[in-house]
């Protein structure tokens, strides 16, 4: 017999070879029952918040991105952003008028610009008169230096608000701090906004 002492007593040996007992696999069987439950009800609060960090990240990519031509061309490059979930990146050419499109970033799974009722401006306090605010600048771009500017050349601060509808734990804002193009992802926890 395996794993018994030839001198242990019959019962011993009995317990050793019965598997185990009906409240050892019930508690088993409980224990997965448990964590499968608190799976099913946190998995979709898990998938909203990662693809509304997703959406957050695509558009700060977008606009860091967007820098970096503008300052390796030695061009303008203005950035466009299309209601409801389209980031259009064009260079200005010189001489002009003309654009030529650089890329077109799509913010994917219902993600799109968009305020939420109840939900404030970030702490940066940019704005959030809509969902893409730049203190009223028609058109931004950057500038050859990385400066995040206006239609007149002027710097401008802005904040891009996204989220998927009806969802307001899906929240996101991305700042632009127009002197020196500093960007910042926030998140809504739904009582106030976080890094």
């Amino acid at each position: 017999m395996r794993g018994c002492s030839p001198n242990a007593p019959p019962g011993a040996r009995r317990r050793l070879q019965a598997g185990f007992s009906l409240v050892e696999a019930l508690v088993v069987v409980g224990l997965i029952g448990v964590l499968t439950a608190i799976a099913v009800l946190v998995m979709p609060i898990a998938i909203q918040s990662a693809t509304a960090d997703s959406g957050a990240t695509r558009v700060a990519s977008a606009l860091r991105i967007a820098r970096e031509q503008a300052i390796s061309q030695r061009r303008t490059v203005q950035v466009a952003f299309n209601a409801p979930n389209q980031i259009v990146v064009s260079r200005l050419e010189v001489p002009g008028p003309g654009t030529t499109v650089l890329s077109t970033t799509v913010l994917e799974d219902g993600i799109g610009f968009r305020l939420f009722a109840g939900v404030p401006d970030t702490p940066d306090a940019f704005g959030n008169a809509t969902a893409t605010a730049f203190g009223g600048a028609g058109t931004v771009a950057f500038s050859s230096e990385g400066t995040f500017m206006d239609q007149n050349g002027d710097p401008v601060n802005g904040t891009v608000f996204l989220g998927k509808e009806g969802q307001t734990l899906s929240a996101r804002a991305v700042t632009i701090f127009g002197p020196t193009a500093l960007v910042r992802e926030w998140r809504w926890t739904g009582n106030q906004w976080g890094n």
